[in-house]
C-alpha cells in the first residue's frame, strides 16, 4: 500500500499568494500526512515544472514487496516520474527479492508512445492506482484498475481553485477542492506539450485524453473486465440436491473454481515481508464474520501461509444503543401511538444496561474460528475481537466522515466505520474458549478482503428478486450490471479507510482472472434460484466450502457486514433511515 499526492498549478511568486493558496497549501499539507499514514516506511517529494506550470509529486510506500525499502517517486535522469500505489500479482514478471513499482518504472522508461503505456498497464493483474509523468513525451498519465481496488480522487481545476489535484486520500469536505473518485474506463493523459500560453482552468479539459484501456486487437489480458456468460441454462437443468454430493454437470466448475481462487489466495500470502523482530508473528489477518467467504478465505490462506506463523482474524462489533436497547425493550416503533407514548414514558434506563458484544457477527465468527481449528488444527488462529464501545465510535466519526469523503451516505458511514475499526486491528485474544482475554493488536499489513463474491456468484436477495420477475435472464442482466458497477461502488472508499491504518486490503475473489473465470460459466453452474436460502445463492461457493471440509460456513446465509457488527445506525431515532441518505438528511 501507497499514498499518491500530485499536484499542478500556476507558478506564482510570493507577492501572488492570496488567502484560497494559503489555505490550500495547509489542506495540501494535510493530504501529505494522511498519504504518509498509508505508506508509513518511506516517503519523498519531488518538484518538477512543465512551461509555466507547477509540479508536485510526493509518494510514501508501505514495503510490501521486495527484499529493501524503494522511495518514490521514482524518477531517473531524463525526467520520467512514477508514483505508484498497488500490487503486480501476474501479467509482469516480478522476482521474490523485487519490488514491483520499480519493474513498472523500468518498463514505462522505454515506453516512446501513449499505446506503449496502455499496453504495459493492461497487462498488469492486480490492484493499482498510477500517476506516471514522461519526460520526452511531457505527457502526465494517470490512471486506476479496470475494478478500481486503490482508490484515486482528482480534482479538476475550476475558478475558484485553479489546480489539478491527484490524491489517494481525502481530508473530508474542503473549501479548496472538489474531490471525485477517478473514473476506472480509460486511462487519462495530459499533454503539457500542447498547454503552453494556456489557461488550466479553461483549457484543461481540451488537453486530457481518454485512453480506451484495450488495444484494438483485444490482445491485453487484463485491460478491461470480462463479459458476463449469457448462455441460458437448458430447460431440464438439474436441482441440486444438497452440498454432500457435487452432480456431474457441477464438478468441473466446483474443482476449477477452487484451483482459480486457492491461486488467487496464494499470490496474495505468500513472500510478504517481515522484519527480523516480527518472525514468528502474523503477516496475515482476514475480515472475519464468520460468513462463507471470509472463511474459505481464511482456510485457503492456511494452505500457503508460512508454517507455524498465525492467521489473525479480525472480528469486529459494535456497542449500539438503538439496538440494546430494542433487545431490553422491544420494538417502540412498531407499537400503536398511545402504547408507544407509554412505552417512551417508561423507557429503560440504557446506562442500567449490561454492554454486550455478543452480534451476529462474533456468534458466527466464534463457531467457524472452530472449524478452522478442526481443519487446520497445526495453524494458530489468533480470534482477535474488536469491541467497539459507542462513545469510541461516535469519537471517530470526525475522522472517518473525511477518510471516506466524497462517500457521503449513511450506508457509507455503516460500512466505513466497520472497516475502520476492524482495519485497526486492536482488540483481544484467548487462548482457548472461555479462557480470559488479553489485550493483542495484529502486526499483519496484509488484509483479506471476502468482498466481490455475491457480486460474482448470485449472493443477494435482489438476484432471488430478478428470478422471480423475469426468469434466467433476469438474472444474467442483474449480474452483468453488479459486474459494471463494481469500480464505482465501494472499493475506493474502502481503501481509504483499510489503508489509513498502514495495512492493506487484497480481494482474493477480485483478481482478474478469477472475475473472467466466474464471468465465463454460465449462468446455473453458479446459482440457482430455485434452491432454499442457503444452498441456491452463491451455490458453487457452497459446493466448493463443503469440498474442503468447511460443513458449517457452506450453508450460512449472507448477512451484511454493518448489520451482522451493529455499525448500521447507532444513534437514537436513526432506526429507520436509508442507507441511501445522505449524512445530515431525514
Amino acid at each position: 500500500m501507497c499514498g499518491i499526492l500530485f499536484l499542478c498549478q500556476t507558478a506564482c511568486s510570493e507577492s501572488e499568494v492570496d488567502d484560497n493558496q494559503r489555505e490550500f497549501e495547509s489542506v495540501f499539507e494535510n493530504l501529505k500526512k494522511l498519504n504518509v499514514a498509508r505508506g508509513p516506511d518511506a516517503h519523498d517529494t519531488l518538484k518538477s515544472t512543465a512551461n509555466d506550470l507547477a509540479l508536485t509529486f510526493f509518494g510514501s510506500e508501505l514495503r510490501l514487496r521486495g527484499s529493501h525499502y524503494i522511495s518514490q517517486p521514482h524518477r531517473d535522469p531524463e525526467g520520467n516520474i512514477l508514483c505508484w500505489n498497488g500490487e503486480i500479482f501476474g501479467g509482469i514478471d516480478v522476482a521474490e527479492n523485487e519490488n514491483d513499482g520499480a519493474n513498472l518504472f523500468s518498463l514505462l522508461q522505454k515506453s516512446t508512445s501513449s499505446e506503449d503505456v496502455r499496453n504495459i498497464l493492461g497487462r498488469i493483474e492486480g490492484p493499482y492506482a498510477i500517476a506516471f509523468y514522461h519526460g520526452s513525451m511531457r505527457k502526465l498519465f494517470f490512471a486506476r484498475d479496470p475494478l478500481g481496488r486503490r482508490s484515486l480522487l482528482i480534482h479538476k481545476p475550476t475558478q475558484d481553485n485553479p489546480r489539478l489535484l491527484l490524491t489517494s486520500v481525502s481530508a473530508g469536505v474542503q473549501n479548496v477542492y472538489d474531490l471525485e473518485e477517478l473514473s476506472t474506463e480509460y486511462i487519462f493523459s495530459l499533454d503539457f506539450a500542447v498547454m503552453e500560453h494556456t489557461n488550466i482552468v479553461t483549457d484543461f479539459s481540451k488537453f486530457v485524453t481518454p485512453i480506451p484501456r484495450q488495444a484494438p486487437d483485444n490482445s491485453l489480458p487484463f485491460a478491461e473486465l470480462a463479459k458476463v456468460n449469457r448462455t441460458l441454462p437448458p430447460a431440464d437443468s438439474p436441482l441440486v440436491q444438497d452440498l454432500d454430493h457435487i452432480p456431474e454437470h457441477l464438478v468441473a466448475a466446483v474443482g476449477n473454481f477452487i484451483e482459480h481462487l486457492d491461486k488467487s489466495v496464494m499470490l496474495r500470502v505468500k513472500n510478504i515481508p517481515q522484519e527480523p523482530s516480527d518472525k514468528g508473528k502474523a503477516r496475515v489477518a482476514v475480515l472475519f464474520s464468520g460468513g462463507i467467504d471470509s472463511t474459505m478465505l481464511a482456510f485457503l490462506a492456511s494452505r500457503h501461509a508460512e508454517p507455524g506463523e498465525p492467521i489473525d482474524l479480525l472480528n469486529v462489533a459494535f456497542e449500539n444503543p438503538r439496538k440494546i436497547l430494542v433487545q431490553a425493550e422491544g420494538n417502540i416503533g412498531g407499537l400503536p401511538k398511545r402504547e408507544k407514548k407509554q412505552k417512551l414514558k417508561d423507557r429503560v434506563d440504557y446506562s442500567s444496561i449490561d454492554v454486550s458484544y455478543h452480534v451476529p457477527d462474533r456468534a458466527t465468527g466464534l463457531q467457524e474460528v472452530e472449524e478452522l481449528r478442526r481443519l487446520c488444527p497445526d495453524r494458530t488462529w489468533n480470534f482477535v475481537e474488536i469491541n467497539v464501545p459507542y462513545e469510541e465510535s461516535q469519537g471517530a466519526r470526525q475522522t472517518v466522515e473525511a477518510l471516506m469523503w466524497p462517500g457521503k451516505t449513511v450506508m457509507d458511514l455503516s460500512l466505513a466505520i466497520a472497516l475502520y475499526f476492524a482495519a485497526r486491528g486492536a482488540g483481544q485474544i484467548r487462548s482457548h474458549p472461555g479462557a480470559d482475554p488479553h489485550p493483542y493488536t495484529t502486526p499483519a499489513r496484509v488484509l483479506l478482503n471476502g468482498l466481490g463474491s455475491d457480486e460474482l456468484l448470485g449472493g443477494y436477495g435482489r438476484h432471488r428478486t430478478a428470478f422471480k420477475m423475469g426468469g434466467w435472464q433476469a438474472i444474467i442482466d442483474e449480474l452483468q450490471l453488479e459486474l459494471d458497477r463494481i469500480p464505482t461502488r465501494n472499493l475506493g472508499r474502502d481503501d481509504r479507510m483499510i489503508s489509513s491504518h498502514g495495512r492493506e486490503t487484497r480481494h482474493p475473489f477480485l483478481s482478474l482472472s478469477v472475475v473472467k473465470f466466474l464471468a465465463d460459466l454460465p449462468v446455473h453452474l453458479k446459482l440457482d434460484p430455485r434452491l432454499p436460502p442457503g444452498l441456491g445463492e452463491k451455490m458453487l461457493l457452497r459446493l466448493a466450502a463443503r469440498k474442503v471440509g468447511l460443513v458449517e460456513a457452506s450453508s450460512r446465509k449472507k448477512r451484511a457486514m454493518q448489520f451482522g457488527s451493529h455499525s448500521a445506525r447507532m444513534g437514537p431515532g436513526e432506526g429507520d433511515r436509508k442507507g441511501d441518505l445522505l449524512l445530515g438528511e431525514h
